[in-house]
């Protein structure tokens, strides 16, 4: 229990320390003190997850039926890995990047807290916990939007809180009905819900599931509440985009998990008219969300559509409910997170040391910043889905999962759909690198500098680089993880 609770009261605790503390003389001292905390974070959580054991452990309870539990399981574990290693890199190159930005401080005790909060978020045992944490999620990580205090960001931050809040209020609806006709608000694999009362209640089950698909669905972009993503990434500086859109958006698909495969079972949805729905609202904004990619000019915005595009592929992968499709839209979310957080930074990168905000801009940054460009085009590769990058082996079980599926329409139109976005994915990322390397004959070599950043900066980009191949070159082990979790749940 003690590793469970120090893995997440830790950095809270950590990062409201940093708040209410008075701002160091020497930046130094602040940056020490944030890498230590880090660190110290994702020691805990590691111990949380090899000694914590398969327990469940309860902090204390609301009432007698809801009480705040905890516990570890294969989902647990996927989630959590992927947030500290997120957290780490994009933590590390903030020490540089964050120099030029104000209010440092705040920033780093809310970027500890939200840490602490996700790892909860993973380690929750049932819904009341998740719903409580998921809340907090969206409050602690609202002041990373609006962090510079301009107008812009800080509608953007409000148009985020108001989107993440709705949807909540609207899963809320549902949980009541969980714990109502449910066996139990705690998570078991394969769902609680009684057959008494699927059998007599359905049609109200299958609405306030429906509005729980919808509700969470708001955190991980899913039309028709997706807008706030594209506004809200942007605006915040670009270590919190990396956060955002590697790690906090997965809140919305790590939720849909526990909901699907854990409340309700597949047993329950599967055949029915909401998972046709959810599936038409997958598709619908993958190919929406790489579209609207194709036509931003603004780097950072491009990316954020493209977040919308992608973390549908990881829902259109549950929404089938198959074993090669949820194994395929699970191997997603480590392989978006990694490229996702390594294209932000290397946004961020490039902002740092040119300025430049918008793609027309970038014509001949491959030859003022080869590594970083290099980097970049690795891990869009990764995300178009070319072999041998992880985000092929993913899109390969996707397309395998639709196809077997036998589900009528989408068992074909899904892999056309999946298809188009891939090269729809490469015609809004690889042309940067294209005229990144290949500038003209018209281009002024004479006034070409090398801009390449920190060394800091440059080795988390590097990390995230190397785990997005080696994601594709060596899936094994991570395959035959998921397939254990696959027999449990489907």
């Amino acid at each position: 229990m003690r590793y469970i609770a120090l893995s997440i009261l830790f950095p809270i605790a950590a990062g409201v320390y940093l708040l209410v503390r008075k701002e160091p003389k020497n930046r130094k001292v602040l940056l020490a003190m944030t890498g230590v905390f880090l660190l110290l974070s994702a020691f805990w959580a590691a111990l949380a997850i090899c000694l914590g054991g398969k327990g469940m452990y309860t902090l204390f309870n609301l009432t007698d039926r809801l009480p705040i539990l905890f516990k570890i399981d294969e989902v647990s574990i996927l989630f959590s890995v992927l947030a500290a290693v997120i957290f780490l890199c994009a933590g590390s190159f903030s020490f540089v990047y964050m120099k030029h930005e104000q209010k440092e401080k705040r920033f780093y005790g809310y970027y500890l807290i939200v840490m602490g909060v996700f790892t909860a978020l993973c380690f929750a045992g049932n819904l009341i916990t998740f719903y409580l944490f998921f809340e907090l999620l969206t409050l602690s990580s609202f002041p990373l939007v609006l962090h510079n205090g301009k107008k812009e960001s800080v509608m953007a931050a409000l148009k985020y809180l108001f989107y993440s809040l709705s949807g909540a209020y609207l899963s809320l609806f549902g949980l009541y009905f969980v714990e109502k006709y449910g066996n139990t608000l705690t998570f078991s694999a394969g769902g609680v819900i009684s057959e008494q009362a699927a059998a007599g209640h359905g049609g109200i089950l299958l609405v306030t599931a429906f509005f729980m698909l919808l509700g969470f669905g708001v955190k991980a972009g899913m039309f028709p509440m997706h807008s706030w993503l594209s506004t809200a990434h942007p605006a915040a500086p670009a270590p919190a985009s990396a956060v955002l859109s590697a790690v906090i958006v997965k809140a919305g698909v790590l939720a849909l998990v526990r909901v699907v495969f854990y409340s309700y079972g597949v047993s329950f949805l599967r055949g029915t008219w909401v998972q046709s729905a959810w599936l038409v609202l997958t598709l619908l904004t993958i190919f929406m969300g790489s579209m609207l990619a194709c036509r931003e000019p603004v780097l950072k915005k491009r990316l954020a559509f493209s977040t919308i595009s992608q973390v549908s592929y990881i829902l259109f992968g549950l929404a089938v409910m198959n074993g090669d499709s949820i194994a395929g839209g699970l191997f997603h979310v480590l392989c978006h997170g990694f490229v996702k957080a390594a294209l932000f930074l290397c946004a961020g990168v490039i902002i740092y040391a040119t300025g430049k905000t918008r793609v027309e801009e970038l014509r001949g940054i491959g030859k003022e910043m080869p590594f970083t460009m290099c980097c970049y085009t690795v891990v869009s590769l990764g995300l178009i889905g070319i072999p041998p990058m992880g985000g092929f082996i993913s899109k390969w079980y996707l397309a395998q999962g639709a196809l077997s599926s036998g589900i009528r329409v989408i068992g074909w139109l899904g892999p056309v759909v999946l298809l188009i976005s891939a090269l729809l994915t490469a015609g809004y990322l690889l042309p940067i690198s294209v005229h990144g390397f290949l500038p003209g004959e018209d281009y002024d070599y004479g006034k070409l500098q090398k801009k390449e950043p920190p060394l800091l900066m440059r080795v988390p980009i590097l990390v995230l680089t190397v785990l997005s191949v080696a994601m594709g070159l060596l899936p094994g082990r991570v395959l035959d993880y998921l397939q254990q979790l696959m027999e449990k749940i489907v």
